[in-house]
């Protein structure tokens, strides 16, 4: 991507908001007919909700997910009054009004939840609406099946209470072939039967791919959003959504013998070239990528010399022209040689941590 770092800053992080909103059409267009959402929790995955957001209402979208209150309270003055807020955890004790004063709508994983929502109703003499999410086998969060019983076997429920939406999320939908995804489908589906009239929502990014059957009536993509490859083992259909560009601090020569880093990992087998870069822990990138990780110079691919340290990373530049490891030359990172995914293989993670954790010192920039 092109752009030029800010003189002050170490690396800077390009996101590309076109890319981001081609993404969600073609997830849209995936999902064949299923309302297609965006997530937006995380700070739009660590990439800015305050400009992700608009660019994806500018695109159509409607319907947005946050995981927490306060992202939702942040979240709801970007977009257009017509656009839905679901708040993933639902509502902490004591905080139900608060989804009415700023138009949120909660989604709703326990009794204790389900009772205080419906408290409120009866409170304020409205029927406020809600999402339902059920436990189809992942254990996390949800309603479990005696809690459905219960909330059923009570007639008055839906006098209360306005159900929107209801859903679940799946454990391996990365994984098409886990026999686990077509038992939470199956889950799903007889658990819509006895909840009838009600949209439906199963799908995640992965899901989006796996069929018409995980679809319903909504999906919610998130990390393919930002580019992520939903289905590791296929190629990525989804464009980047980010780059990243540190610059080089200070170049040095060593000979054989001599040590790089803390802790010593790295010992010198010759003369090498040293570039050390205002970038490590601290900015998000991994100290799992010690001894391990690449960045790319040009057309090159350069190792990591030694451990990655809180505000900088040194790189083996040996052979690299001397007029491109010089204080201030560009870094590439994260870009067309090298994915969040690719990162996150060698850092031996997934490219959710390695996206959302990038850190807050960058120099960001929209394109």
């Amino acid at each position: 991507m092109p752009g030029v770092i800010d003189a002050r800053a170490g690396a800077v992080l390009s996101v590309d908001l076109q890319a981001i909103r081609a993404n969600w059409r073609l997830l849209r267009d995936t999902a064949a007919g299923a309302v297609c959402a965006a997530v937006m929790k995380a700070d739009a995955y660590g990439l800015g909700m305050a400009m992700v957001a608009p660019a994806l209402a500018g695109e159509g979208c409607r319907v947005f997910f946050t995981a927490h209150l306060d992202e939702g309270i942040r979240l709801r003055p970007l977009l257009p009054a017509d656009a839905t807020v679901y708040v993933l955890h639902g509502p902490p004790p004591g905080t139900a009004r608060d989804f009415v004063e700023h138009g949120l709508i909660p989604v709703l994983n326990d009794p204790a939840q389900i009772a205080e929502w419906r408290a409120l109703c009866r409170k304020l003499q409205r029927r406020l609406p809600a999402a339902l999410q059920f436990d189809t086998g992942m254990s996390r969060m949800g309603l479990a099946p005696a809690d459905v019983d219960r909330l059923l076997a009570d007639p008055a429920w839906q006098d209360d209470m306005k159900p929107v939406l209801v859903m679940s999320h799946l454990a391996c939908a990365d994984e098409p072939a886990h026999p686990v995804n077509a038992s939470q489908r199956e889950r799903f589906a007889a658990l819509r039967t006895r909840f009838a009239g009600i949209p439906g929502s199963l799908a995640n990014s992965s899901a989006v791919f796996l069929g018409r059957d995980y679809r319903h009536d909504l999906v919610r993509p998130g990390a393919a959003l930002y580019g992520i490859n939903p289905q590791p083992a296929l190629d990525n259909p989804l464009r980047q959504a980010v780059s990243l560009r540190a610059r080089i601090v200070q170049s040095r020569s060593v000979q054989a013998g001599d040590i790089v880093g803390y802790g010593a990992r790295y010992v010198a087998d010759g003369p090498r070239r040293i570039a050390t870069i205002g970038i490590g822990y601290a900015d998000g990138w991994l100290r799992s990528l010690s001894c391990r990780g690449h960045a790319y110079i040009d057309e090159v691919r350069v190792p990591f010399a030694g451990n990655v340290s809180m505000d900088s990373i040194t790189l083996d530049v040996t052979g690299i022209a001397e007029d491109r490891v010089q204080p201030g030359c560009e870094v590439e990172l994260l870009g067309s040689r090298q994915t969040v995914d690719d990162v996150a293989r060698e850092a031996g993670t997934i490219g959710y941590e390695v996206l959302t954790g990038l850190g807050s010192r960058f120099h960001r920039q929209y394109l």
